[in-house]
């Protein structure tokens, strides 16, 4: 079987990890974050690629790039979250599994937050776990995957 290929994206402000408001997302960077998932996902046999950009159009067109030859996205859209149709619909032509990761808990944040539109066309949402959210989104994947077969 070949390795599975997973896409980890992750949205606007994220590149500020480590330093950007650490009394709500942490100190940790997407470096870290990224080498998290890089090493579950080895200890799984699968690739991963990863992307962080402010564009939603290079978000979007790295979700379009992704259809026919990667297996599951990862993605932490950060504001987008809240208002990006443009990443919903892009997800939502994708045929994989789709896991949501948010570091904070939106649902514990301002009102605006509460809102995802990027949550229905997701197998599932990780929220307010830290870092720990990125890992536990390979688990998911892993599970979902072996729920598959």
């Amino acid at each position: 079987m070949a390795a599975r290929r997973i896409l980890l994206l992750n949205g606007p402000n994220l590149n500020l990890l480590g330093s950007r408001e650490p009394a709500v997302y942490g100190t940790t960077t997407l470096a870290d974050h990224v080498t998290t998932v890089e090493a579950a996902c080895t200890g799984l046999g699968w690739v991963v690629s990863h992307l962080q950009s402010n564009s939603e159009a290079e978000l979007v067109g790295a979700i379009h790039a992704a259809r026919g030859n990667t297996d599951a996205i990862i993605i932490n859209p950060g504001a987008f979250t809240h208002y990006s149709w443009a990443i919903h619909d892009a997800l939502a032509a994708f045929d994989g599994p789709i896991v949501e990761v948010h570091l904070s808990q939106p649902l514990k944040r301002e009102t605006w937050r509460h809102t995802s539109v990027v949550a229905p066309v997701a197998i599932g949402t990780i929220a307010g776990f830290g870092g720990v959210g990125y890992g536990l989104a390979v688990e998911a994947l892993s599970r979902h995957f072996a729920d598959s077969k």
